[in-house]
């Protein structure tokens, strides 16, 4: 959630920034309802110490108060009622405001509307040549059976799939190899987190309210299934105060991730890019806030060590305020070249959240014995995508023969060095 101190003191950067993002921010309604309610707060304030100086008075004089006294006291305690509910009606009403406006990019966020304006910033080794044509993940699928799509339709429906045999076998090859790197290397803790949380839990992340109908919500608990594991691991500290040498918090979790994925039908819903459910590792920070811009840094070369590891071209892309998450300041997005489908997939999304998180789930730190708290500031990246990483390499290690080697890295892990 934005700052309203921060819209108050620089209202039309805070505009312009939100313009960038697309947005028609209501910049002055904002103002205008902080100034009723600190008017509001100052009357109140007022009114509590006139009843005070009134109370110590009549205490002072040991006497009874008058009958004036008591109807002025009943007429100052009936207008201090009526300032708290106005308070509370404002405050709402601000709420509402600000809980839907997202976060405001950095300075150094490319401007733009869409996807079009997006930069590549880094590139790894191109692609390599081939001299034969590399057969498309889901016909490699079907022809090898290591995923079927028929049976998950049946059984729940369009886009969602079934792993079988060497093919979930390297999904779990891919998720176990990653969180080893991830907590061995990298030095993140590993959370197991619930797949289900709380409507507080799926607002704290920016998820509710803007985009609940891009989610799958159980009314009767009101328990939202995750779209993906930064939403429970941003809500751990909710509340609570991290005292001082406990930064960076650096967490790794590996869950499944659901999301209604409403796009029109065709190429992109082949197959398993684009799924109603499907795995992911997730990799989540809370920093110091003068941290945040090298800890991105740090959690993109994470994710490029991967994809180094398995040999994959790669390329690196800064996201244009348009296309950026709605919690998010600054994002990359990191792509892996798929020769099969002749596309650049993206597996992980890295973003610095900077303080937006914190404020809705109350989240801070005390950066030293006896200091003031602040806001932490949070991060998140995939550590990676697994259905696209097991796209990836399929095609990428697929050989004239038809079958599709194991990368050695996974190999430990495989228990076998091909399929096909």
């Amino acid at each position: 959630m934005l700052s309203i101190e921060q819209i108050i003191n620089e209202p039309e950067i805070v505009r312009q920034k939100l313009v960038d993002r697309g947005e028609d921010p209501p910049i002055e309604e904002m103002i205008e309802l902080d100034a009723r309610r600190r008017a509001l707060v100052h009357e109140g304030d007022e009114l509590r110490a006139k009843r005070n100086e009134v109370s110590r008075g009549i205490g002072q004089s040991g006497g009874k108060p008058s009958p004036e006294q008591i109807a002025e006291m009943r007429s100052v305690g009936d207008r201090i009622k009526v300032i708290e509910t106005e308070q509370e009606e404002i405050q709402q009403e601000l709420h509402d405001l600000l809980i839907v406006l997202p976060n405001l990019p950095k300075d150094t966020v490319p401007v733009g509307p869409d996807e079009d304006s997006n930069v590549i910033v880094r590139e790894g080794p191109p692609p390599g040549e081939r001299d034969f044509d590399v057969e498309p993940n889901w016909d490699f699928a079907d022809r090898t059976g290591i995923f079927d799509l028929a049976a998950g339709a049946k059984m729940s429906g369009a886009r969602f799939y079934v792993l079988k045999g060497k093919g979930a076998a390297l999904q779990r090859a891919l998720s176990d190899w990653m969180l080893d790197v991830h907590t061995r290397e990298h030095g993140y803790i590993e959370i197991a987190p619930p797949f289900m949380v709380r409507s507080e839990t799926m607002t704290a992340s920016g998820n509710l309210p803007k985009f609940a109908d891009e989610l799958f919500h159980d009314e009767e608990d009101d328990l939202w299934l995750i779209p993906t594991s930064e939403v429970a691991l941003n809500y751990l500290h909710s509340g609570e105060i991290i005292e001082p040498g406990a930064l960076p918090l650096k967490y790794v979790a590996h869950t499944p991730c659901f999301r209604r994925e409403r796009t029109a039908a065709g190429r992109d819903t082949r197959g398993i890019k684009r799924v109603h459910q499907f795995e992911k590792v997730e990799m989540f920070q809370f920093v110091d806030p003068d941290q945040s811009g090298g800890v991105l840094d740090g959690m993109v070369d994470d994710a490029i060590d991967l994809c180094e590891r398995l040999g994959l071209p790669w390329r690196l892309l800064a996201l244009a305020t348009g296309d950026i998450s709605f919690q998010s300041a600054q994002t990359y997005d990191l792509e892996v070249w798929s020769p099969g489908i002749e596309e650049w997939l993206e597996v992980s999304s890295l973003s610095n959240c900077t303080d937006f998180q914190a404020r809705r789930s109350n989240t801070r730190f005390r950066p030293e014995e006896g200091a003031g708290t602040g806001f932490v500031h949070s991060l998140n990246g995939s550590g990676l995508a697994l259905p696209r990483m097991v796209i990836a390499i399929l095609e990428n290690y697929q050989q004239a023969d038809g079958t599709v080697s194991i990368p050695e890295v996974l190999r430990p892990y495989t228990g076998f060095d091909s399929i096909g």
